[in-house]
């Protein structure tokens, strides 16, 4: 299983092309035999994305979200993540949502795809890219 950051799963979405060729080839290998997962802190950047028209979509925001719930495993914000996500060194982002969605590969042992300079270059969670 990997885990996919807000923004890999809108170029999934809205155009996989710009995601990297080593990033298409873990989902591709992912969506066959472990599974994709995210964050559930990524349903609502979502959300705000297709508000915001940063994502456009064809069918109703309940509908697209329920599809990603549906092709990805949601994994919930608990004690474990909560407490890792304040534990990051000052080099790693300061965003919220990018430190609920590393802790959340950490706790769960996943890769975290992610397009993020600035978190593939703290060293602090194992990225594909």
């Amino acid at each position: 299983m990997i885990l996919l950051d807000t923004q890999a799963v809108a170029w999934l979405v809205a155009d996989p092309e710009r995601l990297s060729v080593p990033a298409r080839l873990a989902v591709s290998e992912a969506r066959r035999d472990l599974g994709l997962a995210i964050a559930d802190k990524t349903l609502w950047e979502l959300a705000m994305m297709v508000t915001k028209r940063r994502i456009e979509i064809a069918i109703t925001l309940h509908q697209f979200l329920s599809e990603v719930e549906r092709v990805c495993t949601v994994l919930p914000i608990d004690a474990a993540v909560a407490e890792r996500s304040v534990r990051f060194s000052d080099a790693f982002p300061k965003d919220p949502a990018d430190r609920i969605i590393a802790a959340t590969a950490i706790v769960h042992g996943l890769k975290l795809i992610t397009s993020d300079k600035l978190i593939r270059e703290s060293g602090q969670v194992s990225c594909i890219w």
